[in-house]
């Protein structure tokens, strides 16, 4: 559709009035056709221009259109920058085809008002004629707005509603496409390949009951997210307690059975939340009362050979030691040269009381850092020794399994003999074990 041209000269004795016209859509639907609803919008303003170019009406040159932007926020581009030239006195009428397209929400359009007042500049509605210099134009345009908003607000309802009676019926409704899942027509299809993965996030943490060792075993196994990047503490938390992976929608606290297919079945995902249902705190209390032998393989006499794990059960109550092959083997007593049992909590908490205390000292934290540039030239002494200590406060806190993963990353061998325990550190683990704390810190 063609413009309407506009006169180019005016009676001299009127004063010039500069028109802006802003005109706004909710949606971007339909917006790429040749002559759209913003185009109807400024056609419908410009015609009132012109029809007022004998009070000395001009229509500026630049076109204010938001297309795809709600009336109930100011936000909007277009918008702001005809505020801008407000403020920069390029405007002193506003023309729009409805006042709801300037803004649904009273509060917002008191703001603009203010902001037109402090300026000199009007506000007209082409459809709903009134001037807001006036008493009368300001009563009629708060009416109009009240209304204005109450429909956004029913409409909002309608909408809340809507997507509540869909959940309740096990809809998809949109968001973030879960691990295990594709979006076809509209609804979640199990995406094999990466069901797998989540089944595998479930079997490891109801066989360990530990995040962090969950985490570590899904990084030996390769098990990513959707993205392809490795999945971390957080991302484990959130597969373990999403309802869809067992069949079922949830809105508000609410579960309603979904109309997708389950990837969990719900033996595995009640044995993992029976395990969650404890704090990590206490299940690492409780997993210790089974702890494995902490030191085996590790441990010798001084003949050289090892000590081995034994336990035997008092009154209830369970004793571990440390043996050495002498007893086992009832061979001859060699003498007091050799120990011939070991309470295994005791040499178990002074191994670990000594390399908690070695992973304070300056020479160690040097080493370490020698050790692990030859992997990581980029890694610097102050890395090495924030990642040590961030180890040495949660000792107590991590599972058996990860107590012993770190033990045999850091000890050597432990040789006892009636003067005590001789610790020989690893420092290849150690830089091992920095290398991988970084790891797991930039990840999370």
């Amino acid at each position: 559709m063609s413009r309407r041209k506009l006169p180019d000269t005016m009676p001299s004795t009127v004063t010039k009035r500069r028109c802006a016209v802003y005109a706004r859509k909710s949606t971007d639907e339909g917006l790429e056709k040749e002559f759209n609803t913003l185009d109807a919008q400024r056609d419908a303003c410009e015609a009132y221009i012109a029809s007022q170019r004998a009070e000395g009406w001009v229509l500026v040159r630049d076109h204010y259109n938001d297309g795809g932007f709600s009336g109930g926020t100011l936000e909007r581009p277009a918008l702001l920058r005809l505020l801008r030239d407000i403020e920069q006195g390029l405007i002193d009428v506003i023309v729009v085809y409805k006042i709801d397209r300037l803004s649904r929400s009273l509060m917002d359009f008191a703001k603009l008002v203010e902001v037109m007042d402090a300026h000199g500049v009007t506000f007209v509605s082409v459809t709903q004629s009134f001037n807001t210099t006036t008493s009368m134009g300001r009563l009629t345009l708060n009416i109009l707005l009240s209304f204005a908003q109450f429909e956004r607000e029913v409409i909002g309802e309608r909408i809340r509603d809507k997507f509540a009676a869909s959940r309740a019926r096990g809809m998809w409704m949109g968001g973030k496409v879960p691990l295990g899942y594709d979006v076809v027509a509209r609804k979640l299809v199990v995406n094999q390949a990466e069901a797998a993965r989540v089944r595998r996030v479930f079997e490891l943490f109801v066989e360990t009951g530990s995040g962090v060792e969950t985490v570590r075993r899904l990084r030996e196994e390769a098990v990513t997210a959707k993205s392809g990047r490795p999945l971390n503490k957080g991302d484990v938390y959130k597969i373990l307690h999403n309802r869809t992976y067992v069949g079922e929608a949830t809105h508000k606290g609410n579960v309603y059975p979904g109309e997708h297919e389950a990837i969990v079945s719900r033996a595995l995902w009640d044995r993992a939340h029976a395990i969650l249902q404890t704090s990590p705190r206490t299940r690492a209390a409780q997993n210790r009362q089974h702890a494995p032998a902490l030191l085996k393989g590790l441990i010798y006499g001084l003949d050289g050979r090892a000590l081995s794990p034994t336990h035997c059960r008092r009154n209830g109550r369970l004793y571990r030691y440390y043996v050495a092959q002498q007893v086992l083997k009832a061979e001859p007593d060699a003498g007091s040269a050799l120990v011939r049992r070991v309470s295994a909590a005791q040499i178990e908490t002074a191994v670990v009381d000594q390399v908690r205390t070695l992973l304070r000292q300056p020479e160690i934290v040097v080493g370490t850092w020698m050790a692990a540039r030859a992997d990581a030239p980029e890694i610097t002494e102050r890395d090495v020794r924030e990642a040590l200590e961030r180890l040495e406060p949660v000792w107590g806190e991590l599972f058996p399994v990860e107590q012993a993963r770190v033990v045999r990353a850091l000890v050597d061998r432990v040789v006892v003999g009636p003067a005590g325990a001789d610790i020989r550190l690893r420092v290849e683990g150690l830089a091992g074990l920095v290398r991988d704390l970084g790891r797991v810190r930039a990840a999370a």
